[in-house]
């Protein structure tokens, strides 16, 4: 047969018809082997497109990227990064193959797509920065970008055509949606109008995904047959099968053609603007009684696009037809969708669905392409920067490893992971949870301020600096405690002191220590509301106005806070030297990575890039790219949760003596975050080691392994509570800078454990109940100059003990109304059993001394009662396990410590003092303790704290 009688080629017929054809396949092969620009020349082929499922099957089972994925530079890479290296590589050279057909059609054809990481789908800045990250990389005129066709990639598609990115916008289903899409097309091009942007080259494809909601339709449609008993009805529905995806894409066609009819278009037009044609995606025939090519022969029209797989894209060359289908039928595709509608089948719920589950699929394909790319290099997670092994592998008892294993399972095949890098809420309680996510991302920031936090501390060394006081709580203290009791002072820097107390003494005791001459205040607070750094402030900005004069005083400031804050309108009032910003998405406790714990990271010396090379080690190591039973947060925040929902709620923290502080830190962290509801892990912190018999059913032991400077007894002793059966993770550490990767590891496990619990991990309302309390007592002090008067219930001595009414009662029965201090102390600890914890509340001093005699009080009863014992100083763990205390459930019996002022210190400004700011936080604390029907009971001690707290140590161990 000669040239002139050989049939045309069906494929090539369709760029006759005004459709262009683009393949839906990429892979290295079928660039280098010469394939797609065979295709290009005998098929017509104008556009190819990709998604993570095609890519995955590329890599995984093609030998194409054997040099890439062999060589030993990948191992140990990120295999997001290695899967990205791939990809922009294929992206890159395809788009050179067709780049010939870009330049011919005038920038109409001859793209190649890259998508977005679907985890964005529902992030629209995130989105916006990888698109924008990509198009840099592959750096070609002919690149389309797909971003999902989301609420939130409304604003992103609208953005990035305005700065003359191509988009192809994907996933689409529903008609409504396609209209917004049009309206976002619109006007990302009026906005590059406005700017002066040329048009010409600026090109857009909307995706509308065909086969998928016949599927689903269809399902639903034979569903309906099982159950209809009428023979017109099932023919009826019969009739439908397989109609509804054509009708649908049919429908959207007329609101393309509407939209090039409106002025508005018209006017983009005259300035060289090209139409976003509709692109017809997911073509191949699902169900094998329709016909091989039915969503191409049906689909055929001007100014369109079909993006086909390879087997399709065979078939038909092989026997496709060519007419102008996609406007014939258009009344018969309204009776259809009409009918559809009257047999209850929604179409909008249907896309609604299939929006849903598209994100999903192209996500679940995204984890199942990286966990390929990971396999392929044999990364192990959490090598790069050097970090220590994740995670020894936990001993546990059989049934918490059941239960972790189906945790661990359920989150691998939910793709839980991946929702919580996307900050998916409904991962938690579904209500503000995505809010208070940015720590996440908080690592990348953090390296770009790295620089401006480390030259602040060569200007503090060169005023002459010798000490830093930060003055703070919670969230904003404890990561700086931890790092300076860690790291101590480092050489040629100044010492950093840490003070988070409203305690009399222990202000006036760091007073003592300072040189105000030379020190640098550094006021810490998010949202410069928090009573206590604000009238640490004052004070101290009084003394060293004292000290140096009116107009040195503001230069002796700094401030970490976020943006629009109090403290910001203060410290700009106060002339203070510097305002360090925060980030408001993320809570306090969460916030150790970011200006709060790095600012006062890089002052005292220390190397905050270190710091964040070790934390992003480990971020790689929890990321979404692997598998879940070696994400090293997930593992270990499944293993909390599990454990606690087994009744192992006693998180018992063990740290080698160079990382002793850490636990602080830690207890924050987990008590208020899993605090509430009725739920909580609570964590044991300082609790001297005992020999294994000494622990109940109800703990789960972390130990955290400093392997510089390891304790042999420390080790001993774990070793022997891992041999009696009790469940031991340990977390192995190579030195200090090391707790950058804690830090993140364990919030992490904390919003899994969250998770798990059924909680909202970043609230803490408890802590909100007692500072409504205080703030109710500080302000009736303001006015009368007094406190409410106090009645003891029995008193011995200096001793006195209080309680409210319930509390009372019973005490007062099991003590056989004896009234004395000792029998009712008997009583309390009585009401101590199995699963329960004891917890002291020391409103006094914090101190080596009174530290060591309440630890001995705490060991007393644990040793006794074989129950998990806590030791909290006030006001500092109100903002710490205090929300556990009172949101969590009621296992707790409190032993509340007071006492009087020996030498109380005045507040600037005020007629409350530090003593009855304490004060009035000690009764905050209980009322609500009270209010919230826990066991509890308070000591007076008298002036004489030492004293005090030894007989009550003697009463305590008496009463046992």
């Amino acid at each position: 047969m000669t040239a002139a009688h050989r049939p045309k080629n069906p494929l090539r017929l369709l760029g006759e018809a005004g459709q262009s054809v683009w393949l839906d396949y990429i892979r290295r092969g079928l660039i280098t082997s010469g394939e797609l620009k065979r295709l290009v020349v005998e098929d017509g082929v104008r556009g190819l497109t990709s998604n993570p499922a095609i890519f995955e099957k590329a890599i995984a089972g093609s030998g194409d990227y054997e040099s890439i994925l062999s060589d030993p530079a990948a191992r140990g890479r990120p295999a997001e990064e290695v899967y990205e290296q791939i990809a922009i590589a294929d992206v890159r050279d395809a788009a050179d193959v067709m780049r010939g057909v870009w330049e011919q059609s005038g920038g109409r054809d001859g793209f190649v797509s890259l998508e977005v990481s679907p985890r964005l789908a529902r992030d629209t800045d995130r989105t916006l920065a990888e698109a924008r990250r990509l198009w840099q990389a592959v750096d070609r005129p002919n690149l389309m970008i797909k971003v999902p066709g989301t609420p939130e990639g409304l604003p992103a598609i609208t953005q990035l055509l305005s700065e003359g990115i191509n988009v192809n916008v994907t996933l689409l289903f529903a008609q409504e949606m396609y209209e917004r899409v049009v309206d976002a097309w619109l006007g990302g091009l009026e906005r590059r109008v406005a700017s002066g942007g040329d048009l010409r080259y600026v090109a857009s494809v909307a995706s509308f995904f065909v086969s998928r909601i016949d599927t689903l339709i269809d399902a639903k449609l034979e569903a309906r047959l099982k159950t209809s008993a009428a023979p017109g009805e099932a023919a009826r529905i019969r009739g439908l099968l397989g109609k509804a995806a054509i009708a649908n894409a049919k429908m959207a066609y007329q609101i393309y053609l509407k939209a090039l009819r409106a002025p508005r278009w018209t006017a983009l037009a005259t300035r060289g603007a090209q139409p976003q044609r509709l692109l017809w995606a997911s073509t191949s025939t699902k169900n094998p009684s329709y016909a091989d090519t039915i969503y191409v022969d049906e689909l055929i029209g001007p100014d369109t696009v079909n993006t086909i797989p390879p087997s399709t894209l065979d078939a038909f060359r092989d026997h496709g037809q060519v007419r102008p289908s996609l406007t014939e039928g258009l009344d018969a595709a309204r009776t259809t969708l009409d009918a559809l509608s009257r047999d209850g089948i929604s179409l909008r719920d249907v896309t609604d669905e299939l929006l849903v589950d598209g994100i999903k699929q192209f996500s679940d394909a995204f984890d199942k392409l990286i966990a390929a790319v990971a396999n392929r290099i044999g990364s192990v997670r959490g090598a790069a920067g050097g970090a220590s092994p994740p995670m020894t592998a936990p001993e546990l008892p059989s049934e918490l490893r059941t239960a972790v294993n189906a945790a661990l399972g359920e989150w691998e095949r939910d793709g839980k992971v991946r929702r919580l890098w996307m900050k998916d809420a409904t991962l938690w309680t579904g209500a503000d949870e995505s809010r208070w996510m940015g720590w996440l991302d908080v690592i990348d920031r953090s390296r770009a301020e790295a620089a401006s936090y480390q030259a602040f501390a060569g200007e503090v060394c060169e005023a002459g600096f010798t000490q830093v006081l930060l003055l703070g709580m919670g969230g904003s203290s404890l990561c700086p405690e931890v790092l300076a009791r860690t790291f101590g002072r480092q050489k040629d820097f100044p010492e950093l002191l840490v003070l988070d107390s409203t305690d009399p003494s222990q202000v006036a005791r760091f007073e003592r220590r300072l040189d105000l001459a030379r020190t640098l205040v550094i006021v810490s607070s998010k949202s410069g509301t928090t009573l206590e750094p604000n009238i640490l402030k004052q004070y101290f900005f009084q003394r060293v106005r004292e000290t140096v004069g009116e107009r040195e005083v503001g230069s002796r400031f700094v401030a970490i806070t976020d943006p629009g804050s109090q403290l910001e309108q203060a410290a700009r009032k106060d002339g203070f030297r510097r305002i360090f910003f925060g980030v408001p998405a993320i809570g306090g406790r969460f916030s150790a990575l970011s200006a709060f714990g790095l600012v006062p990271a890089a002052i005292m010396g220390l190397d905050v890039v270190r710091l964040l090379d070790r934390a992003e080690a480990m971020r790689r190591a929890c990321g979404p790219d692997g598998p879940v039973a070696r994400n090293a947060g997930v593992t270990l925040g499944a293993i909390i949760g599990a454990a606690a929902r087994q009744g192992r709620d006693k998180l018992t923290l063990i740290a080698s003596p160079g990382l002793l502080d850490l636990g602080a830190w830690l207890e924050q962290l987990v008590a208020e975050s899993t605090g509430k509801s009725g739920r909580a892990v609570i964590p044991v912190d300082r609790e001297p080691l005992t020999a294994p018999d000494g622990y109940g059913a109800d703990r789960l032991f972390v130990y955290v392994r400093l392997a510089s400077g390891a304790d042999p007894a420390q080790d001993a002793a774990v070793g022997a509570i891992q041999r009696a059966g009790h469940p031991v993770v340990r977390l192995d550490v190579r030195d200090a800078y090391e707790l950058g990767a804690e830090f993140f590891r364990w919030e992490i496990a904390t919003a899994v454990a969250g998770s798990m619990l059924g909680i909202h991990p970043f609230d803490q309302p408890d802590v909100e109940a007692s500072k409504v309390v205080t703030r109710r007592l500080t302000s009736e002090f303001e006015q009368t100059g007094r406190l409410p008067a106090e009645t003891p219930r029995c008193a011995d001595g200096e001793l006195r003990l209080l309680t409210d009414d319930r509390n009372a009662e019973a005490l007062d029965l099991a003590s056989g109304g004896t009234g004395q201090v000792a029998a009712w102390l008997k009583a309390h600890l009585n009401r101590l059993h199995a699963g329960d914890y004891f917890a002291l509340l020391a409103y006094v001093e914090m101190s080596d001394e009174h530290e060591a005699v309440l630890t001995a009080i705490r060991c007393a009863v644990r040793d006794r009662k074989r129950v998990a014992t806590c030791l909290g100083f006030g006001p500092r763990f109100l903002h710490s396990t205090g929300q556990a205390y009172k949101g969590g459930p009621d296992s707790g019996v409190f032993l509340q410590i007071t006492c009087d002022e020996t030498r109380d210190l005045p507040v600037p400004g005020q007629k409350y003092t530090f003593g009855v700011v304490k004060a009035a936080q000690a009764r905050g604390d209980f009322q609500v303790l009270s209010d919230r029907g826990r066991r509890a009971l308070r000591v007076h001690l008298g002036a004489d704290v030492g004293t005090g707290l030894r007989r009550l140590r003697t009463m305590v161990e008496q009463a046992l």
